[in-house]
């Protein structure tokens, strides 16, 4: 099936002509966290060695502790330029009192004072908080439309809800501001969380206190 925007069929993302490459480390049994440090890394060195314009990338999976490697792979990145776009968690918990991995990670480091970390929340249609979504005033950076989302899958189409569904939103709009010639990660993050929209449900449980 050709998924393609302005055609009358099936669902526009929020950036229609984008190239996506996708790193594997989850399967059915789930997956570990030297795996995703392992796709990490492969992002950054087709960044840093082969010269690919990667901007960031889009973090829709949870679950485990604090693991330093894992940290030190996000900061390896945002050192090469890319900012790691993070769902927040779908356990209605605050992410402030229980940390929430890997959207929890602070992303700086001595020689990049900059978060290279965007957490984001699920929020429903009419700008409410999900019920299921995490939260956090220092922890989670915006609101996202994660509940109800119609989504591509192998046989066509299909109805989700979670903050999974709301990290690729943020995504897809730090790709239309890299395309609009802001070429700095930090500028791009700084711009994303300057022009949210006041959202009352978000406002003291989020860093912006709005939605994308």
């Amino acid at each position: 099936m050709l998924f393609r925007s302005g055609n009358g069929a099936g669902v526009a993302g929020v950036n229609w002509d984008v190239t996506i490459i996708s790193g594997k480390f989850l399967g059915p049994n789930s997956g570990s966290t030297s795996g995703a440090v392992a796709a990490l890394d492969y992002f950054t060195d087709l960044k840093t060695r082969h010269g690919l314009n990667i901007v960031a990338t889009s973090n829709s999976w949870g679950g485990g502790g604090y693991s330093q490697a894992l940290q030190d792979a996000i900061n390896r990145a945002g050192n090469a330029g890319m900012l790691f776009i993070a769902a927040a968690g779908n356990s209605t918990s605050n992410n402030d009192a229980t940390a929430s991995y890997p959207s929890n990670y602070q992303c700086t480091t001595a020689s990049r004072p900059w978060d290279c970390m965007i957490a984001v929340a699920s929020i429903t249609s009419s700008g409410g908080l999900s019920s299921f979504s995490d939260y956090g005033a220092t922890t989670v950076d915006l609101g996202a439309p994660g509940s109800g989302i119609i989504s591509t899958v192998p046989s066509g189409y299909a109805n989700y809800s979670g903050t999974s569904m709301a990290t690729p939103h943020v995504t897809g709009a730090v790709a239309l501001c890299a395309s609009l010639g802001t070429t700095s990660a930090s500028a791009i993050r700084d711009d994303i969380l300057a022009t949210t929209t006041a959202t009352a449900s978000l406002s003291g449980i989020s860093v912006t206190g709005g939605r994308l």
